[in-house]
């Protein structure tokens, strides 16, 4: 690490393993305000609220109030962050479900107080 080092840049082919591994371990340690699911007739429902992602083995899921509400393998999802970095949307097989679905995360928006 020099002086003048690059900051570590997301691979630019989005849809490839390293893209999303990258986008995996940058949200494992958010905190969720609040996970919606994509319904079929474009509306979204509330699955669950106050919790966090964990990132283990190659398995990414979602946890709100002691409840698993998504679970998927990194290297299957879709992981893109909204363009206000407000939150993730994951779209993917779901081991919870045992169906594909999309959901929306919402960060929980927290200031460290000095």
């Amino acid at each position: 690490m020099g002086l003048f080092s690059r900051k570590k840049r997301p691979p630019k082919d989005t849809s490839s393993v390293e893209f999303k591994r990258y986008m995996a371990d940058r949200i494992s340690d958010k905190l969720i305000k609040c996970v919606l699911q994509r319904n079929d007739d474009y509306t979204d429902t509330i699955i669950g609220k106050s919790g966090f992602f964990v990132v283990k083995n190659g398995i990414l899921e979602i946890i709100c109030e002691s409840n698993t509400v998504f679970c998927g393998e990194i290297d299957t999802l879709t992981i893109w962050e909204l363009l206000s970095l407000d939150g993730v949307v994951i779209t993917g097989y779901d081991r919870t479900v045992d169906k594909e679905r999309t959901v929306m995360a919402y960060y929980k928006y927290y200031r460290e107080v000095k």
